[in-house]
């Protein structure tokens, strides 16, 4: 499975464009993620920010065992139980990588919460979109419950770090429940691409504004 599939994917998807291939900045030697001078928690998928000065240097980590299983049983081509998680792990990098880059380009700030949030919600909705692509527009029923319902976090996140994950978690399943409910039960998809491209853009505080007020 080529990353750089599921960067165009996702860029259709928010209508967004980015002069960076996403593969020119995987590394999948954690010695060499060390190197770059990350000493945090070991994880499957990490995107590593450097800052230098006013440059900013980026590196996504992914394990190589997960790129190889990928290779080995592509979801872009057949996505299923046994793929499912190691294609949102993949996926969820990508996105950390395509947001940075993107408001990046608009001299933009993201933070920590608002990364995380967009890219739980790329994962429910990326993954909706593939299997209904692949099974005649079927979105499994049990997709938001696998994703959202009792997830289960890193036991060697900090309080802070673990406080940001649910919350996270909790208002992009609060967003991906109204998406279920409007667009997805009604194939409402026209006015989904909408909603989806609207909430891309919004800032994080305006994004958590929007997900309450549709409540």
């Amino acid at each position: 499975m080529k990353l750089k599939r599921i960067q165009r994917h996702l860029q259709r998807i928010y209508e967004v464009d980015v002069p960076h291939n996403v593969e020119d900045f995987v590394v999948t030697d954690r010695a060499l993620l060390k190197a770059l001078g990350d000493q945090t928690r070991q994880a499957d998928e990490k995107l590593v920010v450097i800052q230098n000065g006013e440059e900013v240097e980026l590196a996504l980590y992914l394990d190589p065992e997960l790129m190889e299983r990928l290779r080995e049983d592509d979801p872009t081509r057949r996505l299923h139980d046994g793929n499912i998680a190691d294609f949102c792990t993949a996926l969820e990098g990508v996105s950390h990588f395509l947001y940075l880059t993107w408001n990046a380009g608009y001299e933009r700030g993201v933070s920590l919460l608002e990364l995380e949030m967009q890219a739980e919600v790329d994962k429910y909705v990326s993954t909706a979109m593939l299997f209904g692509s692949q099974d005649g527009g079927k979105v499994p029923q049990q997709l938001y419950a696998w994703l959202f319902d009792d997830p289960v976090f890193d036991e060697s996140l900090d309080g802070e770090s673990l406080r940001r994950y649910r919350d996270a978690n909790y208002y992009a399943s609060r967003y991906c429940s109204q998406i279920e409910t409007r667009y997805f039960r009604q194939r409402r998809c026209g006015n989904l691409m909408n909603e989806l491209r609207r909430f891309y853009r919004l800032p994080h505080h305006h994004k958590i504004k929007r997900i309450e007020s549709a409540a």
